[in-house]
């Protein structure tokens, strides 16, 4: 009863994190998710077979960082698109830091490191952009806020559904507990959430709103899976213990972290 407790109580607060830091302002979201991407570049590297001493990957934390700032910062409009020539300079960097190191280069380790900032670092910061999008002057919520919801009720749903009727397992070799009557629950529930969304929020049409739900879904899933393999991999159950009940931050994002970039894509094609 006490694990239940913690988890909800947990919940919740990362629920008003998330929600709350998108409606104050983007400035907020943009801090709070900038320690949100401290915390999974970390918590990936410890999934990753580079096994190095505390101090040993500075580079690693200072170029996921500012691949972070510069994509958000681009995306919210505070610093010119130019910066980005700045994003291939500090991955071309990372070949260089591994050429001056003291013991030998590892090329599992250039691997790790961008992994780390296509996975983690960039997505975040795309997360920023969601702010903007289309010719709508100034900052919005709904397509943000709208990422979380559908995600967290396909999640939410997938596990219930799951739980009740689950029979015929969608990915046995990397993540045993999920099925396909879960991940179909899921869909089902999410769509639910994007008709909902469609009659609070005006930016997108119900059929775009519909679209948008299963890229979310589609991706999500595929993003959920992924982490599983990487838990797997390092043969740990959690990313991380940093949110009680809940695991780490990479458990909490993984399914948001890979749809972001193709919602990303998809909200700026329908609104060119």
């Amino acid at each position: 009863m006490k694990e239940i407790h913690i988890r909800t109580l947990t919940g919740i607060f990362f629920i008003v994190a998330v929600i709350g830091s998108i409606l104050v302002h983007p400035l907020v979201f943009f801090i709070v998710f900038s320690a949100f991407t401290y915390i999974g570049l970390s918590e990936f590297l410890k999934l990753s077979p580079v096994k190095d001493g505390p101090g040993k990957n500075v580079g690693y934390f200072v170029s996921g960082m500012l691949i972070y700032f510069l994509t958000a910062l681009m995306g919210l409009g505070y610093i010119d698109l130019q910066f980005a020539y700045f994003l291939l300079l500090i991955f071309f960097l990372t070949f260089i830091l591994e050429l001056f190191r003291k013991q030998n280069a590892s090329r599992e380790r250039i691997g790790a490191w961008f992994t780390g900032f296509i996975y983690i670092a960039i997505p975040f910061g795309l997360m920023n952009s969601l702010f903007i999008t289309g010719n709508l002057e100034g900052f919005r919520v709904d397509i943000l806020i709208g990422l979380f919801i559908i995600i967290w009720s396909s999640d939410v749903f997938a596990y219930l559904v799951g739980s009740w009727i689950g029979k015929h397992k969608l990915f046995e070799r990397i993540s045993p507990k999920k099925s396909w009557e879960g991940s179909i629950g899921g869909l089902v529930f999410a769509l639910l959430a994007a008709y909902i969304l469609s009659i609070i929020f005006h930016q997108l049409t119900l059929l775009e709103w519909f679209i948008f739900a299963i890229i979310v879904v589609v991706f999500g899933a595929l993003g959920d899976l992924i982490e599983s393999m990487f838990k797997r991999q390092a043969g740990v159950k959690d990313s991380g213990n940093i949110l009680p009940g809940h695991g780490g931050v990479l458990d909490r994002f993984d399914a948001v972290l890979f749809a972001t970039p193709f919602v990303f894509v998809y909200v700026n094609l329908i609104s060119s």
